[in-house]
């Protein structure tokens, strides 16, 4: 997710501030009345900038998205599904899927406002609907159906070992998941970097066993 998409002021700190309260009571907990308690303004200072709550959720997954496929073009790997750039996914390199993974995980793990975005859709996933979607989308079945993409036409290039592609696309982001709810439970940060360690570890002996080269 390359670039910075930040707007500046008040309009910023409402997002923020709202991010945080969402990733900590919930989504459907939080007024608007809270958000602008927690910014010391008033609800009328917040229409100025965002018309309700769902306008500020919106703006938060719209910068998602764009943060997203800043990430994929820096490391150049593909930026949309499968059907929309298939010739993207047979181009790839299998060194950037490496680099690829290792950048999501340092964002997922320390970049503040994804580690909120993601605890928000964790926290919501079973209530809401439409939370449980993007849950799965970004961060649970997405990622799998894009690897699984990725992975077969790879192999169609001869530059991985032929192998059912759903099952090594599982097997490739189960430790990146597992991996992840430990450094969001590590004490300090030296522990969360074994988690990260631990992960370049798996993805270097994942390529091995599977790389043609």
């Amino acid at each position: 997710m390359g670039g910075k998409f930040l707007m500046t002021g008040t309009k910023e700190k409402i997002l923020r501030t709202a991010l945080r309260l969402f990733a900590q009571y919930g989504y459907e907990a939080v007024s608007v009345s809270a958000i602008a308690g927690e910014l010391g303004i008033t609800k009328g200072a917040l229409y100025r900038h965002y018309k309700n709550k769902r306008d500020i959720f919106d703006s938060i997954v719209e910068r998602m998205c764009r943060m997203d496929v800043g990430r994929a073009r820096k490391y150049e790997v593909p930026e949309e599904v499968f059907e929309k750039q298939p010739q993207a996914y047979r181009n790839t390199a299998v060194s950037r899927i490496r680099a690829f993974a290792e950048a999501q995980f340092r964002f997922w793990t320390t970049d503040e406002f994804a580690r909120d975005f993601r605890r928000m859709l964790v926290l919501e996933q079973y209530g809401n609907p439409e939370m449980a979607a993007l849950y799965q989308k970004i961060l649970a079945g997405g990622p799998v159906s894009y690897m699984e993409d990725l992975f077969r036409e790879l192999m169609g290039q001869g530059a991985l070992k032929k192998a059912d592609p759903r099952l090594l696309a599982v097997e490739f982001y189960a430790p990146f998941y597992l991996l992840m709810s430990l450094a969001d439970a590590a004490a300090d940060e030296m522990e969360k970097a074994e988690s990260a360690k631990l992960l370049t570890t798996h993805l270097e002996q994942f390529m091995e066993r599977n790389a043609t080269a």
